[in-house]
C-alpha cells in the first residue's frame, strides 16, 4: 500500500503542472519507480500513475502522435497489453487502422506467430495473417522500450507479411538497457527517456 504522503505529492504535482502542453520531463516525473517488481533486482516503471491523470494522459498521447505523424502509417500496431493503451488513440488521431499483436491463443482465426526470449523464459506473439497488406506502412507502438525483445518479435511478424515498418514508438525508453541498439536501422521514437 502506498504512503499517503506519496499520494498527496502526486496530486500536488498534477496541480503544479498547469495546463498542457507538458514537457517530457514533467510527464516522466509522473511515472513511479517500483523496486523489485516483478522480481527482485528489477526497477519497474509504473505508467499507471501518468495514465490516471487525464491531462497528462492526453498530453502524452498528443505529444507521441506529434512525433510520429510524419511517418504516415496506414496501420498502427499495439502489443498486448499496455501497447494497446497508446496505439489505439494514436491510430485514431492519425486516421489509421489499429491492429493488435496478442499473446499465444488470444486471436481467433488464422494467425502467424513468433517466439522470443525474455529475461526469465520465452513468450509467443501472434498477428492475424491478413492484418497487414504487402507494402503497407506500419507504425509499431508500445509503452516501454527496454531490451527490445517484444518489438523485435513484432517487427518480424510485420515483415513476414511484407509490411513496411515506418517507425517504432514508445512512451518510455530505458536507455541503459540498449533496446534501441537491438533495433538497428529502424526509426525509433521515444517521448520519455530514463
Amino acid at each position: 500500500m502506498r504512503d499517503v504522503r506519496h499520494i498527496e505529492r502526486r496530486q500536488q504535482m498534477g496541480r503544479d503542472l498547469g495546463d498542457p502542453l507538458y514537457s517530457p520531463e514533467q510527464l516522466g516525473a509522473m511515472i513511479d519507480d517500483v523496486p523489485d517488481f516483478p522480481k527482485k533486482g528489477i526497477l519497474f516503471k509504473d505508467i499507471t500513475t501518468l495514465l490516471k491523470d487525464a491531462r497528462a494522459f492526453r498530453a502524452a498521447i498528443d505529444a507521441l502522435t506529434g512525433l510520429v505523424r510524419g511517418y504516415e502509417p496506414s496501420v498502427v500496431i499495439g502489443m498486448e497489453s499496455r501497447g494497446f493503451i497508446f496505439a489505439a488513440p494514436i491510430a485514431y488521431q492519425l486516421s489509421a487502422g489499429f491492429v493488435p499483436v496478442r499473446k499465444l491463443g488470444k486471436l481467433p482465426g488464422e494467425v502467424i506467430s513468433t517466439e522470443y526470449d525474455l529475461e526469465y523464459g520465452t513468450n509467443t506473439l501472434e498477428l492475424h495473417s491478413d492484418a497487414i497488406a504487402p507494402g503497407e506502412r506500419v507504425l509499431i507502438v508500445d509503452d516501454l522500450l527496454a531490451t527490445g525483445g517484444t518489438v523485435s518479435a513484432t517487427i518480424e511478424l510485420v515483415e513476414r507479411l511484407h509490411g513496411q515498418v515506418a517507425a517504432v514508438a514508445f512512451l518510455v525508453e530505458l536507455k541503459d538497457l540498449k533496446g534501441r541498439d537491438r533495433l538497428g536501422n529502424y526509426q525509433v521514437i521515444s517521448l520519455i527517456q530514463f
